[in-house]
């Protein structure tokens, strides 16, 4: 029997075209939906958001596919009996290079040389490294293990938290122990009720002077007040490719306060990220279509 898929753009059709026993279906966010939805089994979103009107021409749904590894924009509306299940895969190598490429940028103060470079000024001085640096990754899911498989080259030592202890894995109950030694900490967990707010004032002060807060994760995670106090007295430095608010407004303090390098939620973005993530998908539609679950199925938060 075969499973029809609503897609939101000719990439995707592509991508399906050789799972078996899939029919992929061109759908237009909004447009009229096309005939085939009546039959539909599984929807990758596009770019409408989550809950909209789509989910009322979709009376055979079982299955949403999404393109992204977070799913916090999804959790309380999908449809009750609907599976949900992320893109887990597809963009932990390009988040793991955002880290890299801001920690370089950082330790070795590639902005002090860019602006003498503007100026014509030849100016030359000893920056710092990451060889030997201790970095705290908390979060222990695919996205952690790709950051630490590229920051251990640059003989940095990495330490993993996940939100329970396993074999090679603290638990975040540990976090006090661990923030106090650590040169970076880096964030990849996703926002759940349990993450959101996590690096507060207390998290923050646990922190050594100096250190590196990079947020790779969600801006909820991290109190934005009380780490604009800590880059404002100088104490800590931070890299954030995600705020919060989002996106951030013009007048907000975060745009002018010391000792931060700011993105704008463009750490996966990068050439062939959607083919990475259209390959993950038709993976675990292809496990659907072929009578399992999903790998990457959502649980309650995540």
């Amino acid at each position: 029997m075969t499973v029809t898929v609503l897609v939101p753009d000719d990439e995707g059709v592509a991508a399906l075209s050789e799972v078996p026993l899939v029919q992929a279906v061109r759908y237009q966010w909004g447009d009229p939906a096309p005939t085939e939805a009546s039959k539909a089994e599984v929807l990758i979103p596009g770019r409408h958001p989550a809950g909209d009107e789509l989910w009322r021409e979709l009376p055979n749904l079982k299955l949403i596919q999404l393109l992204t590894a977070g799913a916090d924009d999804w959790i309380g509306k999908v449809p009750e009996g609907v599976l949900l299940s992320t893109c887990r895969g597809a963009h932990g190598g390009s988040m793991a290079e955002w880290v890299v490429a801001v920690l370089l940028s950082m330790h070795r103060q590639l902005d002090v040389f860019a602006d003498a470079q503007r100026e014509a000024r030849w100016t030359r001085f000893s920056a710092d490294t990451l060889q030997g640096k201790h970095v705290l990754v908390i979060g222990a899911g695919d996205l952690g293990r790709q950051l630490r498989r590229r920051l251990e080259p640059f003989d940095a030592r990495c330490t993993m938290v996940g939100m329970s202890a396993r074999d090679g894995v603290h638990g975040v109950e540990e976090l006090p122990d661990l923030l106090p030694v650590h040169d970076v900490v880096v964030l990849m967990v996703p926002l759940t009720s349990r993450t959101r707010g996590m690096v507060d004032a207390e998290f923050l002060a646990a922190m050594q002077d100096g250190a590196v807060l990079v947020n790779a994760a969600r801006g909820p995670v991290v109190a934005t007040d009380a780490l604009v106090a800590e880059l404002a007295a100088g104490r800590l430095r931070a890299a954030l490719d995600v705020t919060d608010p989002e996106p951030l407004p013009p007048e907000h303090p975060l745009w002018s306060v010391p000792g931060l390098l700011l993105t704008p939620h463009i750490g996966g973005t990068v050439s062939g990220g959607r083919r990475r993530s259209y390959a993950v998908a038709a993976a675990e539609i292809a496990r659907y279509a072929g009578g399992e679950l999903p790998d990457n199925l959502v649980h309650g938060e995540y």
